[in-house]
Formats: C-alpha cells, sequence, structure tokens
C-alpha cells in the first residue's frame, strides 16, 4: 500500500546505504552530511507517523515497516560509531541498545500472540530514550574522535556532551526495558506454564 507515511518509511529504509557510503566517504564533510541523513531519518519518523494519522493512512505494512526502519538506522549508526570510535566507552552502550531492541522486539510479538499487544506499547519513557538516542547519535557522527587528541576545546567539549547524552539514554534504554518486562511478565509465566511444549523450539 504505497501511502505518502509508507513512501516516506520505505525512503528511511533507502537512505541506509547511501548513509553508510557518504560516512566512509574520504572527506572531511562526510560526517557532517552522514549526520544529516540521520537527523532527517529521525525527523521522517515522527511526520510518517503524524501523516498517517492525519490522513486516515495507517496500514498494517506502515505499523511494521516503521519501527524495522528506526532499529535499522539506529543499529546501522551505532556499528559505525563504534568501529570509528573504537572505545568500550561507546562499545558498551551501543551493545546494551542494540540487545534491548531485539529483546523488546521479540517481546512485542509474543505479546501479540497472546492478544496483549498493548500492555508493551510505546511508553513515555522509550520516546524520551529515542530523542535522546537520536541526539547523541547524531553528535557522534558528525564529528572525528578527540580523545587523546588535540581537537580543540569545542570539539572535545561537544564530544563530551554527545557521550553524555548516550549514557542518559542508555539509562532510559534499560529504565524502559524493565518496563516492558514487568508489563509482560505475568504473560510470560503464564504461558510457561499452560505450554510447556513450546519452550521445545
Amino acid at each position: 500500500m504505497l501511502t505518502i507515511p509508507n513512501m516516506l518509511t520505505f525512503s528511511r529504509i533507502l537512505a541506509i546505504p547511501l548513509f553508510v557510503i557518504i560516512f566512509y566517504l574520504p572527506f572531511q564533510w562526510s560526517y557532517g552530511v552522514a549526520a544529516i541523513i540521520f537527523i532527517v531519518a529521525g525527523v521522517t519518523d515522527w511526520f510518517d507517523g503524524y501523516l498517517a494519522r492525519r490522513l486516515n493512512q495507517v496500514s498494517k505494512l506502515g505499523a511494521f515497516l516503521d519501527p524495522v526502519a528506526d532499529k535499522l538506522m539506529v543499529a546501522v549508526a551505532l556499528v559505525l560509531l563504534v568501529e570509528m570510535h573504537a572505545t568500550v566507552w561507546l562499545a558498551l552502550p551501543a551493545l546494551v541498545m542494540v540487545s534491548r531492541e531485539i529483546l523488546v522486539s521479540a517481546l512485542r510479538e509474543w505479546m501479540a500472540e497472546c492478544g496483549q499487544r498493548a500492555a508493551v506499547a510505546v511508553s513515555y519513557i522509550g520516546k524520551v530514550k529515542t530523542v535522546v538516542q537520536m541526539i547523541s547519535i547524531s553528535m557522534l557522527l558528525a564529528i572525528k574522535p578527540t580523545f587523546g587528541d588535540d581537537g580543540g576545546l569545542l570539539f572535545i567539549g561537544t564530544e563530551l556532551l554527545a557521550y553524555l547524552l548516550l549514557y542518559v539514554a542508555l539509562v532510559l534504554t534499560l529504565w524502559s526495558m524493565f518496563i516492558y518486562l514487568k508489563a509482560a511478565w505475568p504473560n510470560l509465566i503464564e504461558a510457561s506454564v499452560i505450554d510447556p511444549a513450546s519452550q521445545g523450539k
């Protein structure tokens, strides 16, 4: 169903290869342009949801693709940043964030099978986490690592702020994951008792 919201979602997925290619171009401006692409993707994420509701074009395809596009873009960006910064201080939050997305996605799929998808709908904490995460990743994408180098006070300060925001996003990531697990726990316990054969998968 090629509605305007779905086309915007598709555009985010199609932008990922372009995002990676530009990031690796041997030019000084490549990091800034890659950061702009990431920011535009984040804005588009909000905009396609708004248009879907505004134009009454909410669809099953859009509901499936929208979170997939978001997670793909964030995961790719984190992989690029881990390689560029090559430090445990970035690898650790990146590992937790990607693992959290996999866990929560699986949890939502399971809850949907139980008819309880609404119990693990996106929370306010999850939305705040996404905003802080997008800001920190955008900042880190836009600058080259300066730790240990004389990159100037402005760049060093920007990088420190980006790392600080990334760790705020990490705390919110764990907090929101705990909220989702707490909401789903009764169903998980009940399911393990009612259908033990399913554990043989």
